[in-house]
């Protein structure tokens, strides 16, 4: 899994949970490390914010869907974007899931595991 948030509390309090589920957490803190890593690693699941410095999530979906390489890589936007309309706008730049920060660890690993489960379907 590559976790994906400009913000190190945010990175090291998701990231500590999901190890402890389980899952094998890399991350990073920016858009250019995060599209360097996703090429580089083929994650079998992206958590991303949209705020990045950098490649903003926005954009990162959208370069990340449109390369073969990572195209079927699983996003989940992770994001304190909640107005009306951004679930829309992040699942139309590539995103799969959209979760609202803050949220509980438990909320997270249960959205994680849906869109696992769903990709898993789709192969």
């Amino acid at each position: 899994m590559l976790l994906i948030d400009d913000y190190e509390d945010a990175r090291e309090m998701y990231g500590f949970y999901l190890t402890r589920q389980g899952y094998r957490v890399e991350e990073a803190a920016d858009g250019h490390v995060a599209l360097d890593k996703a090429v580089t690693l083929v994650p079998d699941i992206i958590l991303m914010d949209l705020s990045l410095p950098g490649i903003d999530g926005w954009e990162l979906a959208r370069m990340l869907k449109r390369d073969a390489r990572t195209a079927e890589i699983p996003i989940i936007a992770l994001t304190a974007h909640a107005l009306n309309g951004e679930e829309q706008r992040a699942r139309g730049a590539g995103c799969d899931a959209f979760v609202t920060k803050p949220c509980l660890p438990q909320t997270l690993a249960a959205e994680l595991a849906r869109v696992l489960h769903e990709s898993t379907l789709r192969s």
